[in-house]
């Protein structure tokens, strides 16, 4: 692996690492409805496991609710099931061909609880950004140890790596606050 081949990796694991983060974000409550509550959940139906996007539209007609159309009716027991059986805490109305959930507004400790969660997932991301900037620095040592690259090469090479650490875990920061302002003002 080359100087750039080592960078473009750390780059592009970093960048998957910061995604995670926001899909894992968008599915913490809110005192807000959003399709991102449920859209991930896994639904057991047809004998495998599911995320409810690709079993159903979800929408939210009014700000307090999410209305969840399957695409097959049969399915409707199971989406029901599925959320039931999550840890969100919402309870579904089932009228045989619509789920609708009223998302409660959250209570001082709810709300607490959240942005708790959202911290561990933030440190969650850090961590594994590190251990990415970790293994590009192992790389770095290794070229320098197979004589590909010189130790100067090598040293630049793992500033360059701590300069994309440093701005990953920045954009973690940025995201993770602006969900606790979220959770906190909603």
């Amino acid at each position: 692996m080359s100087v750039e081949e080592t960078l473009m990796d750390a780059e592009e694991r970093m960048e998957k690492a910061i995604s995670v983060l926001g899909t894992q974000l968008s599915g913490i409550r809110t005192g807000r409805a959003t399709p991102g509550l449920v859209d991930s959940l896994k639904v057991e139906a047809y004998g495998s496991t599911s995320p409810l996007k690709q079993l159903a539209s979800i929408g939210t007609p009014e700000p307090q609710q999410i209305l969840i159309r399957p695409y097959d009716a049969a399915t409707i027991k199971d989406i029901e099931k599925a959320i039931v059986g999550s840890d969100l805490g919402l309870n579904p109305q089932n009228d045989g061909r619509v789920i609708r959930l009223n998302v409660p507004a959250l209570s001082t400790d709810v709300r607490k609880k959240m942005v708790s969660r959202i911290k561990e997932l933030a440190e969650d991301s850090k961590i594994s950004i590190r251990n990415i900037r970790r293994d590009a620095n192992k790389t770095a040592d290794q070229l320098e140890k197979d004589k590909a690259v010189s130790e100067d090469d090598r040293d630049k090479l793992k500033n360059e790596v701590q300069e994309l650490t440093k701005k990953f875990e920045e954009q973690v920061n940025e995201l993770a606050k602006n969900r606790e302002s979220e959770v906190m003002d909603s």
